[in-house]
C-alpha cells in the first residue's frame, strides 16, 4: 500500500468504526429502492462526478488501478457528508 493510500485509510478508519454513513451505504440504500434525501443525492452525485473526473485524468495503467483502489476506500469509509464540501462539487 503506498503512502497516499495509507493516509486515506488512517483518515477514514475511525469514521468507519464510528458507524458513519458512507457513499457505498447511500448507493446500497438507493439500489434497494429506498428514497434518498436531497443532501444524500447531492453527495452521491458529487462523488460520482469526482470519481469519473479523477479516473479519466489518469493515463498510466498502474496509476489508474491505484487511484481506483483509493476511491474504493473513500466510498467505503468516508462519511458521505465529506462529499458535500465545495472541493467535490466543482467536478
Amino acid at each position: 500500500m503506498n503512502k497516499e493510500t495509507q493516509k486515506i485509510v488512517r483518515k477514514y478508519a475511525k469514521a468507519y468504526i464510528g458507524g458513519t454513513v458512507s457513499i457505498n451505504d447511500l448507493s446500497d440504500k438507493e439500489f434497494s429502492g429506498k428514497q434518498l434525501n436531497d443532501e444524500e443525492k447531492l453527495a452521491l452525485s458529487n462523488f460520482e462526478k469526482y470519481r469519473l473526473a479523477k479516473l479519466n485524468a489518469v493515463h498510466d495503467d498502474m496509476a489508474f488501478h491505484e487511484l481506483y483502489r483509493q476511491l474504493q476506500v473513500l466510498a467505503n469509509l468516508a462519511d458521505y457528508k465529506e462529499f458535500l464540501n465545495g472541493e467535490y462539487s466543482k467536478f
